[in-house]
């Protein structure tokens, strides 16, 4: 069995799209249940797509039209739906053996694990903004819900500040006098605009990714080799390189 940590929200929202052209096996009932595992049937799924790189309808899967996962018990497929922050633990301690998470997410966890893919999906940027009358005077206080990525940022300028960790509606935080700076995703910048923030520096470029357990890696390579290709090559389709 291959056990898959799917991040909740924007992340599945914009990747299980990518994972069904890719063709490879859907969880049954994500979208009606509130349950937190689901398993993947892969009865009467077809071979890739035309279009994708290198194969075409049909050719991909078994002869009986199946998609070639899930044939013996080795290869089904299991996922967990998981609060973005657990997908780097429940991957790193093995618990899953592949992930598919915001990368911002996975450097702020600290966990290890190996960076496969770049999904090139729930795209944004990490950015420090604030008020824009603090523009180019030194930082105080700010506030994030990347502590660690944050203190990593400032440490790196020489500046010494203070992080003030929150939960949510980081912007909030600005707009009230709580903190001088947010550390945050933006991704189209409105919510930063309906406020009176302004962005002071693009910190990163986040995206998706597919990562692995490092010991799952090693024991199961072929398959995850397998839908890291089928992804790619979805992927490449779609950018219609």
């Amino acid at each position: 069995m291959l056990t898959i940590a799917l991040a909740k929200g924007r992340t599945a929202d914009d990747v299980m799209p990518l994972w069904t052209s890719a063709l490879l096996p859907k969880p049954e009932g994500m979208d009606e249940s509130r349950s937190l595992v689901f398993h993947a049937s892969t009865d009467g799924l077809a071979g890739h797509a035309d279009g994708v790189t290198g194969k075409s309808a049909g050719n991909a899967g078994n002869a009986d039209g199946r998609s070639g996962f899930g044939e013996s018990e080795d290869e089904a497929f299991r996922f967990l739906l998981a609060k973005p922050a657990d997908v780097p633990t429940y991957v790193s301690f093995g618990v899953a053996d592949i992930g598919i998470v915001g990368k911002d997410v996975v450097l702020e966890s600290g966990r290890e694990v190996y960076e496969l893919l770049d999904l090139k999906k729930a795209e944004c940027r990490l950015c420090v903004a604030g008020r824009p009358e603090h523009r180019g005077k030194p930082a105080h206080r700010v506030a994030t819900k990347y502590p660690r990525l944050a203190d990593q940022y400032f440490r790196s300028r020489g500046e010494a500040v203070e992080i003030i960790p929150l939960g949510g509606s980081i912007e909030l935080a600005a707009v009230i006098g709580l903190a001088d700076r947010i550390f945050d995703l933006v991704q189209t910048g409105s919510t930063l605009k309906a406020n009176g923030l302004v962005i002071f520096d693009e910190v990163m470029d986040v995206s998706a990714r597919l990562v692995a357990n490092r010991s799952s890696y090693r024991t199961k390579r072929r398959l995850i080799d397998e839908i890291s290709a089928r992804l790619g090559e979805s992927i490449t389709a779609q950018a219609g390189v």
